[in-house]
């Protein structure tokens, strides 16, 4: 059943697959996140500060730096998969975020502050928002991972990471300090880094990484992937108070499902995440939103939002 219903959600749902997709496609206005082109292009673009390379975790446009900084730091080794970088699998992570955001996802749901708000401070991440919290552990443990796995070369400085103003205790934010905590999830994404830097020492004489497997490195990015999801999601049970009831069982729903499309190690490269993502819903689930016929979401999208529904109490009445 489970499989079953990731099917519908990622397959015959989509009208357009990525393999008829032209090239030209690759760099349409739409393909990337919100504010894509505004974003650090490298980790010397942040601010340097006591020879620290410093990272506000908590502004969407650092945090789409540091994206962005994964995705070209690791291009080389996806040349083979597509024009312009579009077959890198880690074109998943920011794609995602970048939903989080256009959706206003990430900003305070509690009302509270301006946070993420557009008549107030718009690039602003809250940490009483449960997708930006659970987001945090999709982009810092990776980047750390990577860091240390050395996908970086030697970096002149030391990162610091910058923490919220509430729920400090909740992250991590070195390289030592996130090692110390939650060693299991540095070890997972470190070892996804490293699968990538072996292919290039395999293929030092040769003019592409000739040894490079797209089904291996997407076997241990999800496995990194799902690792960091089931560490966040009892951390932030919390912050699913401040989100309605239809949108806080979405939010867990979406993240029952990562697990059930980690197995069929899906293709998080641009176009066939882009493709799936236009199924998820455009806005926050509000009260009064009901499935299967919420009025303003396409048919499609509904259907998802069943199936995932679906999915996750078929895995919770299974154990």
């Amino acid at each position: 059943f489970g499989i079953h219903a990731l099917l519908v959600v990622t397959v015959t749902l989509s009208p357009v697959t990525a393999a008829v997709q032209s090239e030209n496609d690759v760099t349409g206005e739409g393909a990337y996140p919100p504010l894509w082109d505004l974003a650090p292009e490298n980790l010397l673009d942040f601010p340097i500060k006591d020879n620290k390379i410093v990272i506000n975790a908590w502004n969407y446009r650092d945090r789409l730096g540091v994206y962005k900084s994964l995705l070209n730091a690791s291009a080389k080794y996806f040349v083979a998969f597509g024009p312009q970088n579009s077959g890198n699998i880690l074109w998943g992570l920011p794609l995602q975020h970048g939903w989080q955001f256009r959706t206003g996802r990430l900003a305070d749901p509690s009302g509270v502050t301006s946070c993420g708000y557009e008549n107030g401070e718009l690039l602003c991440l809250s940490a009483r928002s449960w997708w930006s919290c659970m987001n945090y552990y999709l982009a810092f443990i990776p980047f750390l991972g990577a860091v240390e796995a050395g996908l970086f070369g030697q970096l002149p400085y030391e990162i610091e990471i910058l923490p919220p103003e509430e729920q400090k205790d909740d992250f991590c934010y070195s390289v030592k300090d996130c090692w110390s905590r939650m060693p299991k999830l540095m070890d997972d994404w470190k070892a996804f880094f490293e699968y990538l830097l072996s292919t290039e020492h395999k293929a030092v004489n040769s003019a592409s990484f000739s040894s490079f497997k797209l089904d291996d490195a997407l076997g241990f990015m999800w496995k990194a992937h799902t690792t960091s999801i089931a560490y966040a999601l009892p951390k932030f049970q919390d912050c699913l108070k401040y989100l309605s009831d239809p949108e806080a069982n979405f939010g867990e729903d979406w993240a029952n499902a990562v697990d059930f499309i980690a197995a069929t190690h899906f293709s998080t490269d641009l176009l066939t995440t882009n493709d799936f993502q236009a199924f998820l819903p455009q806005r926050m689930l509000v009260e009064g939103d009901v499935l299967p016929s919420i009025s303003d979401f396409s048919p499609e999208q509904n259907k998802v939002l069943v199936s995932l529904r679906a999915l996750h109490k078929a895995n919770k009445l299974t154990g």
